[in-house]
């Protein structure tokens, strides 16, 4: 009888036809010796049409009638059917053809690139059962399939079991344990080999730094240097670079730029944007710079690097100046390249800036669904332009978190709280999941308005949600109860808290008694922040200003002799505004200014005025034993006062002022500037340390409560 092609499972779609339904499809030969496959085996051949219409099928079923296994694997592997071509090894068993290593290795090469473990696993099981005995390219194969499968312990299985192994067999089974974090037990098989490549070096090398170890990185690339058999490539000193960088060591990082400078590694953009990246990690940005102006093939990833060292040492302006030379490169900037400059202007209230980035974004036709545009509403949320980042956001068809979360907490900081819950209970109808960081900013909009209740309420929602309470969300707590004065249940919370007290909590509880002059548990706050950071003044400041409050000078001046004793300095208070695209700087009492004698003799005619109008000099933020008319004096030019009143004589009437400073303002200031809004009808934006105050008509938009 004319042998008929065999149909196999999962080829054929099926077929209505009554006399093909009768016909038995036979299931795939187990991969096993069991008595169910010795009968399987035993079976004649089912004949069956294989494919009906496609060329490719019909292709596969004739090679399959002509016996040329090998040549239809090889059909159904080029259209990834791995499921399929693992079939055909059915045929091989009852045809009188053995399987050959090419067919094995084509089946475990789309096992591998489909990181199918399963198929791998019955290519391997059939490779036992028909009686072929493997090579060792063949073994490594399968090693690598279980590797990158991160099936390590099939892996080890088989390593253990081969009676030859070469340099491959080590390497793969040390790469596998270095992708799964074991870095112990690779280091153990790496002691163990025979012989070691720069595949071997570079790979352990790698692992410890992105594993955090450094150190460990560094020891093995000393050992690789004596070695005199093996020459660093380009892989091992870019690995050795980033441990120099994460210790950080700027002189073993300029010792590899010196290996790599006598070897030629010099030629290559990895190994130049490495030794940037290290020169800008060890702090030496102007070597990082050098570096990176030589780079000839600086991509958009140096260039994102770079600009963003110059940001992260507070270098504004050469960073912004690199963005500047990006734009005008070939090279056009991404993602993080464009979230990376709106942080920087975030950060420095740069609006200005931050709104030609964002016109940048518009002209080059940015995705909406981006990170970056998330960036948009964060920057002016921060530059506190509420009002921009919300017609930004209303332009985002379906906002992401980072969206949501940037617009509640910019409502919270820019004295809207009640605009902040509503966004937040906008987002729980979007169907949008909230963090522990949206529940930060929902936390903080009810400390802004001294919502305790709702405040309470919403901590305890946090878990409803799926999360667990955070550190932060405790200090939030702590510092909506500090600030209502509600002293006993912020310490049962502190005493009850799952977790240690951080310096976020110490410090809010700190600023409570400080509003409402706890010594007693003002003394605690400090003692516990000066044990976790004791270089950090504002916790000496702080205490001294609520001993100095109390009228207690002589614990003023301990602190002070303490502070000496310690060589803690206090950062000094700084208020900055921008007028014509220029920043001007202002320390307290501050006289360089070139419009100086104009700004103090301005103050002084303002404070006769404000004084007329009622205002009270509060001397008790004075930390000086002096006369009362000399603590007046003091207070008169405040940093904040001076910014506010160069704002003033340097722009037009009517012009809304917008006031930076770097500590949190002091409560004579924020009435002083109420003041001063009301007598010239100015609206005065001033974001603190913790918060924007929007001074209009007399009145500030955190209702005295911040």
């Amino acid at each position: 009888m004319r042998a008929r092609p065999i149909q196999l499972r999962n080829l054929l779609k099926p077929i209505s036809s009554p006399s093909l339904n009768r016909i038995h499809l036979q299931k795939p030969v187990p991969f096993s010796l069991s008595s169910s496959t010795q009968t399987s085996l035993n079976k004649p051949l089912i004949p069956k049409p294989f494919f009906k219409s496609d060329r490719y099928d019909g292709l596969v079923n004739r090679l399959c009638r002509d016996k040329k296994f090998k040549e239809a694997i090889d059909v159904l592997c080029q259209q990834k059917r791995l499921k399929e071509a693992i079939q055909i090894l059915d045929l091989l068993d009852h045809s009188s053809i053995r399987p050959s290593a090419a067919i094995y290795s084509t089946l475990l090469q789309l096992c591998l690139q489909q990181r199918a473990l399963e198929e791998g696993k019955r290519v391997h099981a059939h490779i036992k059962f028909s009686g072929f005995v493997p090579g060792v390219f063949i073994l490594n194969r399968l090693l690598d399939m279980y590797s990158k499968c991160e099936s390590l312990v099939d892996a080890r299985k088989l390593f253990d079991e081969m009676t030859q192994r070469d340099l491959c067999s080590w390497n793969t089974m040390i790469s596998g344990y270095v992708k799964i974090g074991e870095l112990d037990e690779a280091h153990k098989l790496f002691e163990e080999m025979p012989e070691k490549d720069n595949f071997s070096w570079s790979t352990m090398i790698s692992g410890y730094v992105r594993r955090d170890r450094p150190k460990d990185a560094l020891e093995l690339y000393r050992r690789m240097l004596r070695d005199e058999n093996m020459k660093c490539n380009k892989f091992t000193v870019s690995s050795a670079l980033a441990a120099s960088a994460a210790v950080p060591c700027l002189q073993l990082g300029k010792e590899i730029h010196g290996y790599i400078m006598r070897t030629g590694l010099d030629s290559d953009a990895v190994v130049w944007s490495a030794l940037s990246d290290m020169y800008g990690k060890c702090g030496s940005i102007e070597e990082a710079r050098h570096i990176f102006d030589k780079m000839l093939g600086r991509d958009v990833v140096s260039w994102t690097t770079m600009i963003g060292r110059y940001f992260e040492m507070g270098r504004r302006e050469e960073g912004l100046g690199l963005f500047s030379d990006m734009l005008r490169s070939e090279i056009r900037p991404n993602d993080f390249t464009l979230a990376g400059v709106l942080n920087a202007c975030s950060n420095q209230a740069a609006e200005d800036l931050g709104k030609q980035v964002h016109g940048y974004m518009t002209r080059i036709g940015f995705d909406p669904f981006s990170f970056a545009a998330s960036t948009v509403v964060h920057m002016y949320s921060k530059c506190g332009n509420i009002e921009s980042a919300k017609r930004f956001f209303k332009g985002i068809s379906q906002p992401d978190l980072v969206s949501w979360t940037s617009m509640i907490s910019g409502y919270a900081q820019n004295g809207q709280p009640e605009e902040a819950l509503r966004y937040f209970e906008l987002l729980l109808k979007s169907g949008t999941k909230p963090d522990h960081i949206t529940f930060v900013g929902v936390l903080s909009a009810c400390t802004h308005a001294g919502l305790v209740d709702k405040g309470l309420e919403y901590f305890r929602s946090i878990e409803e949600h799926g999360l667990t309470h955070t550190a932060d969300h405790y200090a939030c707590l702590v510092d909506l109860l500090g600030r209502s004065g509600r002293f006993e249940e912020a310490e049962e919370i502190i005493d009850k808290m799952p977790m240690k007290p951080d310096k976020f909590l110490w410090a809010s509880l700190l600023g409570g008694c400080r509003i409402h002059g706890n010594l007693r548990l003002a003394k605690r706050a400090a003692e516990a922040l000066l044990e976790i950071e004791p270089e950090n003044a504002a916790t000496y400041v702080t205490l001294a200003n609520i001993y100095a409050t109390a009228g207690m000078w002589d614990e003023v001046e301990k602190i002070r002799k303490t502070m000496d004793e310690r060589g803690v300095v206090k950062n000094p208070g700084s208020s900055w505004i921008e007028v014509k695209r220029q920043v001007h700087v202002f320390l307290v009492r501050d006289k360089s200014h070139p419009r100086s004698k104009e700004i103090h003799d301005f103050l002084d005619k303002l404070s006769m005025r404000m004084k007329e109008e009622g205002y009270v000099p509060d001397t008790n933020y004075v930390l000086h034993d002096v006369e009362e008319e000399q603590k007046e004096q003091n207070l008169s030019y405040h940093s904040e006062k001076l910014a506010v009143a160069f704002g003033i004589i340097a722009t037009p009437p009517g012009t809304p002022i917008k006031v930076f400073k770097n500590l949190r303002t002091c409560g004579d200031c924020h009435t002083a500037i109420k003041f001063i809004s009301k007598i010239v009808e100015r609206e005065i934006i001033m974001r603190d340390s913790n918060r924007f105050h929007r001074f209009k008509n007399g009145t500030c938009s955190c209702g005295d409560f911040w």
